[in-house]
């Protein structure tokens, strides 16, 4: 039946992977941009006049987040410079397993960025009880999102298949 036809591609392993590296900088760019934008502001916190007034508590929020922050920027731009340094070695696979890894772990400094930014924020404005309590809900929400769905979904398919293969119309 035409409308039971399988989704696939019929691609050399070369295309393969390059399709998989473009696939992987997309979502490298759109990270980037965040953690980029969050590591300049964590920059230039320091240098704030009420920076001074910050509990030890708040500074180690502070340093735990920056260095989070720091560490993503770190993970998201190692593809380029690999690239940059194996480009024409004919280890394009290797190059995308690697960015693969690089982006996820990045992806949980990013999230841990995000999550310490928000509660040192909230800290500072309203108190422990509600940073603390509103960043464990916002750490839940980016797991279920981030983790949980995705591999509640592959958990679903059995290797090999398509949601076509297991889903009703």
């Amino acid at each position: 039946m035409a409308d039971q036809e399988h989704y696939s591609r019929t691609e050399t392993t070369g295309a393969r992977l390059d399709r998989n590296f473009g696939e992987l900088l997309q979502e490298l760019r759109v990270a980037q941009t965040g953690v980029q934008i969050i590591f300049a502001f964590l920059l230039s916190v320091p240098f704030q006049q009420r920076f001074t007034i910050l509990t030890d508590g708040q500074r180690g929020i502070y340093i735990f987040t920056l260095v989070a922050a720091a560490l993503s920027v770190i993970l998201f731009t190692a593809p380029a410079a690999m690239h940059r340094v194996l480009f024409r070695e004919g280890v394009k696979d290797f190059i995308v397993r690697y960015t693969s890894i690089l982006l996820s772990v990045g992806l949980g400094t990013l999230g841990v960025t995000v999550l310490g930014g928000v509660v040192l924020v909230l800290d500072v404005l309203v108190g422990p009880a509600v940073a603390f309590s509103t960043g464990a809900a916002l750490a839940a929400v980016a797991l279920a999102l981030w983790l949980g769905i995705p591999f509640w979904r592959r958990s679903m398919t059995p290797p090999g298949k398509t949601d076509r293969d297991v889903l009703p119309d």
